[in-house]
């Protein structure tokens, strides 16, 4: 079973999947002031620090633990909740093996917008920023989801600092800015734009700020015992100390949270397998990403060795053994 703390946890993912409408703003500036400083002030063993003293972009997990590898989100709560009770072998769940120390948890990014299963949703909404939101019962939906979805991500890593990490994706741009690897971001309408708007209506800019600094803080890529995890598929290699320094290489964050399919240079991911793990780790290593849909349970790349396990339409978790 899990501790009182996993318990108490449970209870508050349970209680943002089942909400009918966006936290207050005080909820918002309580809970991202906690995660901020925690992202802020990880160990420099697990995650270095970067020539400004912030932590890197780079995280080194435990390699005596499995790892839960969770794929884009996009504004599904219900994915979160569906993994965190899956129970591996049938045994304990993984929130109760969170709880007991014995495994860690990875969110490869991409929290707000949800994608294709709500496209309907978005030409509602749509309309209704056309109209000044006059009106926003879509996009009150669409924002409940995904404001649900960020506060169960930073409560699971407020919750558990040193086996949680969330990864930034493409989506992780609440200012709609362009710069810093960011690009405004439109798929079935103006998602950033709208987005961006709905937050200016309906909270004040120190919500938009906290919320922005928590996209800022969050790293690029996880080293694990026999894979490393980003995003996207690098487009072309990084070495460390451009993944450390990410916040002044523009590049680096771009290069790793927007690579199309067939983008990428050829030998990206055979040469971040071996700077990262080292030659014998990295003979018989993989490098999983989402960011690209895939039709089934995952699709190959890059000679096999790159692992995409972003399925939109499905529930899908990737286990790796310690």
């Amino acid at each position: 079973m899990a501790g009182p703390e996993g318990r108490d946890l449970g209870g508050r993912l349970a209680g943002y999947r089942s909400a009918r409408r966006i936290p207050a703003p005080s909820e918002i500036l309580t809970l991202f002031s906690e995660v901020n400083e925690i992202l802020a002030t990880e160990d420099p063993r697990t995650r270095p620090r970067a020539s400004s003293g912030d932590p890197g972009g780079l995280i080194y997990l435990d390699r005596s633990l499995p790892t839960a590898l969770l794929p884009d989100i996009h504004a599904r709560p219900g994915l979160l909740l569906a993994a965190l009770g899956y129970r591996p072998a049938g045994r304990q769940s993984v929130m109760e093996l969170l709880s007991a120390g014995a495994m860690q948890f990875v969110c490869l990014g991409d929290y707000f917008h949800g994608e294709g299963r709500v496209r309907r949703r978005w030409k509602r909404a749509f309309d209704e920023f056309s109209d000044g939101f006059r009106t926003h019962t879509a996009m009150d939906e669409e924002m409940t989801e995904s404001l649900a979805v960020l506060m169960m991500v930073a409560s699971l890593k407020t919750t558990f600092p040193a086996r949680v990490h969330l990864l930034k994706g493409n989506h992780e741009n609440v200012t709609n800015e362009s710069g810093g690897g960011n690009y405004p971001f439109g798929k079935y309408a103006y998602e950033g734009a709208m987005v961006l708007d709905y937050l200016q209506l309906r909270y004040n800019d120190e919500v938009i700020a906290r919320l922005y600094e928590f996209e800022k803080r969050l790293p690029l890529l996880a080293v694990g015992e026999r894979f490393i995890i980003t995003h996207a598929e690098p487009a072309r290699f990084f070495s460390r100390e451009e993944v450390v320094e990410y916040r002044t290489r523009d590049e680096v964050v771009y290069g790793l949270t927007w690579t199309d399919n067939d983008q990428a240079e050829a030998n990206a991911v055979e040469r971040m397998l071996a700077h990262y793990l080292g030659s014998d780790r990295a003979e018989r290593a993989l490098h999983f990403g989402g960011h690209r849909p895939v039709t089934g349970s995952y699709n190959l790349r890059a000679g096999g060795r790159y692992v995409q396990i972003h399925n939109p339409s499905r529930y899908i978790m990737a286990l790796l053994p310690a």
